[in-house]
């Protein structure tokens, strides 16, 4: 969680706090993690991490934003900043289609 805090230092996000939410909470078994945060503002933010050898697609990217509404739902409140830290080949469509959906896509290739 520290090498998150300070990439998002980095690019100068910086939130009041930032908790780990556990995507088996939320009647999910993918890999990911799932980082709400609070940002100076009082706004809501979810960072995702994602982690892996094979490529990110879209039906992936689809299934990641499914599990952004459920966190909605869970913490009864509107996330309006989304973020996504993928750490894995990235499909360009997969990207796309994020990026179209409000999500700021950052792409770390391995």
């Amino acid at each position: 969680m520290k090498a998150l805090v300070e990439y998002l230092n980095h690019k100068n996000i910086i939130f009041k706090s930032l908790q780990e939410i556990m995507p088996k909470e939320l009647g999910s078994r993918k890999k990911v993690s799932l980082y709400l945060g609070l940002d100076l503002k009082g706004y809501y933010a979810l960072v995702m991490e994602v982690e892996k050898k094979s490529r990110v697609l879209r039906k992936e990217a689809g299934e990641l934003m499914l599990l952004h509404e459920k966190l909605e739902k869970y913490i009864d409140s509107k996330i309006t900043k989304k973020y996504i830290l993928i750490k894995a080949p990235l499909c360009s469509r997969a990207k796309a289609m994020l990026e179209e959906n409000g999500w700021k896509v950052w792409h770390v290739p391995e």
